[in-house]
């Protein structure tokens, strides 16, 4: 046991707990962050994965990040740059020539595309982008708020009623239409959101691929339309909905980060696994590490999922039997299926041919032609283990930095959809362990069907399944949101009702990762919110 106490300690080093951590530290707190891996960053790190090749290993783009942190924790100033990618994403449909659609660069450019599929679609483009930028705009609101504690009313305060009251306050200023287009986008599916505005099975699959991202699920699921909304709010570089590739990978974010928390006192500590949350006379009052070292604090602080919390850090006599019940069937799993390749070419798609670097090599490329294709993906992955014709996204972020990759080389990232959360559901018996070369495989000949040589272009990979991102990063089945964003695990049900506001059952513990509102994605926002109410207890002696 060290004799120092903190006022706080962070279980774990990701994007969130560095962020928490460093505005704590900003009122003056005395903080630990305890990083079970040797580098800070969780899922956003860049790593060499085969030798001279560097990359984001699990997450892999920007545009989330909130602006606020970006400027509170000076990341610019500590060396962070994003690119922003030429256009959103290209979608290569056939092995035909010219059978693509690029979306992005602007709304008559992306008219014009849409043109040659449907004129009409082209016509509704500007109403949808109007649709959801209303809506987003509210989203941008809610997600900065704590969400109310309508479990508690002893715990409410007039700080918590202003919130609800401002919150309220948004939705009451939308004409009729507007409101009824935020509880469409907040309950309905995809699917029958972009039937009702498109005609085309391109435009609908351009757009309802953000929907599955992360979410295990049909684009025709009820709540899958929130999902969309969830990854269109975001901003790079000022411009709204816009994507971006962070210079020196992902991790160039949390490298940018921790520098920020040491200029603010921070102590960082990596390899250091915490075994459990130590707590006396019913409040959390430190960690113990696996080794045996405890750190006392005043307040914990859980950068992790809250499944992984309550079910492995936290004894199960310290919370209710009910509140065990729930965060046990607590709902992870996001069907994704992570690799990194290094290549030795540039893939050259039969649709839009050519091997030479072009602006469609800097945008998301999607493979995913049409919502039917993305559902019979999911049932497909939720029958036999995995889909036979996956959705594989790849982002190639070594055409805009040259430091990741040896001179004319190339790294990419393949994030793909779907796989089951646990195979052994499925396949009895089995691991991930056991099938993670053979549906590595099928990633790389799916992409190597649209641009034929792909598969012989690359030189080295690293393959994550599900298994292997909660080994490595503790993403419970794999789930890269710490927690499916269905209807029953947003806002003040996130991670469950009456645990929503940042502050665990336990006394002194809290929550500040992905598994707290408004969930998942590189945001920076958990962290902001929970540092939030972290301080507003401690003012209150807490």
């Amino acid at each position: 046991m060290t004799s120092r106490v903190f006022d706080a300690v962070l279980i774990g080093g990701g994007h969130n707990g560095l962020v928490c951590a460093a505005y704590l530290a900003a009122a003056g707190l005395d903080v630990c962050v305890c990083e079970r891996r040797g580098v800070v960053g969780g899922a956003a790190v860049t790593e060499e994965f085969h030798p001279g090749f560097r990359n984001s290993t699990a997450s892999y783009t920007v545009s989330l990040l909130d602006p606020g942190v970006i400027r509170d924790l000076k990341l610019v100033e500590h060396g962070l740059a994003v690119v922003e990618r030429p256009f959103s994403n290209f979608l290569p449909l056939s092995d035909r020539t010219g059978d693509f659609l690029k979306v992005g660069g602007g709304l008559p450019a992306t008219r014009a595309e849409v043109a040659r599929f449907s004129g009409r679609d082209a016509e509704a483009l500007p109403a949808y982008y109007a649709m959801l930028d209303r809506v987003a705009d509210v989203l941008r609101e809610l997600v900065h708020r704590t969400p109310p504690d309508v479990a508690n009313p002893a715990r409410r305060d007039l700080g918590a009623m202003l919130e609800a009251w401002r919150t309220l306050g948004s939705f009451r200023a939308l004409t009729l239409a507007e409101r009824r287009d935020v509880v469409d986008l907040f309950t309905k599916s995809a699917g029958e959101i972009l039937d009702r505005h498109f005609e085309s099975a391109p435009i609908k699959a351009a757009f309802g691929f953000d929907a599955v991202v992360g979410n295990f699920a049909s684009p025709y699921a009820p709540g899958s339309a929130y999902v969309l909304l969830h990854h269109v709010f975001g901003e790079v570089n000022g411009r709204r909905g816009q994507w971006g590739h962070a210079k020196g990978g992902m991790g160039a974010i949390t490298q940018a980060m921790a520098k920020e928390c040491i200029a603010r006192g921070v102590a960082i500590r990596t390899g250091a696994a915490v075994a459990r949350v130590v707590v006396k006379g019913r409040r959390a009052c430190g960690v113990e590490l696996e080794g045996g070292d405890v750190i006392e604090a005043r307040r914990v602080v859980a950068n992790v999922n809250p499944k992984l919390l309550f079910g492995r850090l936290v004894d199960a006599s310290d919370v209710d039997a009910d509140f065990r019940v729930r965060m046990a069937s607590y709902r992870c799993g996001s069907g994704t299926f992570r690799m990194n390749v290094a290549l030795s070419a540039l893939p050259d798609f039969a649709c839009l041919p050519g091997g030479e670097r072009a602006p469609h090599h800097a945008s998301g490329i999607v493979i995913a032609p049409s919502l039917d294709y993305m559902e019979r993906a999911y049932f497909d992955a939720k029958s036999s283990g995995w889909s036979r014709e996956p959705i594989v996204e790849v982002l190639i972020p070594s055409v805009v930095d040259d430091s990741l990759a040896p001179p004319g080389m190339h790294v990419a990232s393949l994030f793909c959809q779907h796989v089951h959360p646990d195979v052994a559901a499925v396949r009895p018996g089995t691991t991930w362990d056991d099938h993670r070369d053979e549906v590595a495989d099928l990633m790389i000949a799916t992409v190597d069907r649209m641009a034929p040589g792909f598969r012989t272009s690359v030189i080295g990979r690293r393959a994550l399944s599900p298994l292997d991102l909660e080994r490595e990063f503790g993403l419970v089945g794999g789930d890269i949101f710490h927690g499916a964003l269905g209807l029953d695990q947003l806002y003040a049900t996130r991670p469950t009702l009456g645990a929503a506001n940042y502050r665990m059952p336990v006394r002194g513990l809290y929550l500040c990762g992905a598994g707290a509102h408004p969930g998942g994605g590189v945001t920076g926002i958990p962290g902001r919110n929970a540092a939030r109410e972290i301080l507003r207890d401690a003012r209150r002696g807490r």
